[in-house]
């Protein structure tokens, strides 16, 4: 678990040096005045890709999927989701609840003048995608890695406990790895917190309703949000596919972008 903590790490301090010193991309208003940052990369179908909670739009360049995306010919959209990276940080309730990240997305997606693109989500990046795959008809496949089927529960107790955490309730254990992990880094945790606070979930329904083509893809030693194969019952002709790695390193493989690639196709 150290070398996994101290890889992550690593990745994350790469990424956020590489992100104040040199950024690429540009600034949005999205639909609450709150200020989002995004990168548009290649001319083909277009493809969004959602990053995992603490992370930012770069942590994508140091795994496998953002260059073969690009190699394939793709247009890749990364953004750092609100509270993260170079994006707005609202201090507020109302700029985390009622989809307000999935919004972003959508917003985006006009702004870009995207008649239908593709979606990729991993770990919390793939809650916000659950939400667009029921909101934005758009969406022409969606990806959702790293998820399982307990954040369709509203009462998560998961998201619960970090939240509690993240607001100073230190009696929160099944959350202290993630902690540390926060500690060691200049986060601006009372954004995490309403993240976590209104996380959104989708429900069994929703996703019972759900027509495009999703794959659900995750480590073979991944058990940190539930059981996929729970999650892919729920959402009818979905695909379930696993690859090497636990939650950490399985979005960074060969086999994670492959079967991507091959799902997109």
């Amino acid at each position: 678990m150290k070398r996994i903590l101290s890889a992550l790490i690593l990745t994350v301090v790469c990424s956020v040096n590489l992100h104040a010193q040199n950024p690429e991309g540009k600034f949005f208003t999205s639909f609450d005045r709150t200020k989002i940052y995004y990168e548009v990369k290649g001319t083909g179908f277009p493809v969004i890709l959602l990053h995992g909670f603490t992370g930012t739009s770069q942590g994508w360049k140091h795994g496998s999927l953002y260059p073969a995306l690009i190699d394939e010919g793709y247009q890749v959209i990364i953004l750092d989701q609100r509270g993260n990276g170079l994006s707005g940080k609202p201090h507020t309730n109302a700029g985390y609840s009622n989809n307000a990240e999935a919004k972003d997305v959508m917003a985006l997606a006009t702004n870009l003048g995207l008649k239908r693109y593709s979606v990729v989500g991993y770990s919390r990046g793939s809650i916000i995608t659950s939400r667009l795959i029921v909101l934005d008809k758009r969406i022409n496949k969606a990806v959702m890695g790293g998820m399982g089927a307990d954040y369709t529960n509203p009462e998560w107790p998961r998201r619960i406990h970090a939240y509690k955490a993240l607001m100073g309730d230190t009696t929160m254990h099944d959350v202290d790895e993630m902690m540390v992990w926060i500690h060691k880094n200049k986060f601006d945790n009372l954004a995490l917190a309403y993240q976590q606070k209104h996380q959104p979930s989708t429900s069994p329904k929703e996703l019972a309703a759900v027509k495009i083509p999703v794959l659900l893809i995750d480590g073979t030693e991944d058990t940190t949000n539930g059981d996929v194969t729970v999650l892919q019952k729920m959402i009818p002709g979905s695909k379930f596919i696993t690859v090497p790695g636990n939650h950490n390193s399985a979005g960074n493989t060969i086999q994670f972008s492959a079967a991507i690639l091959d799902f997109l196709k």
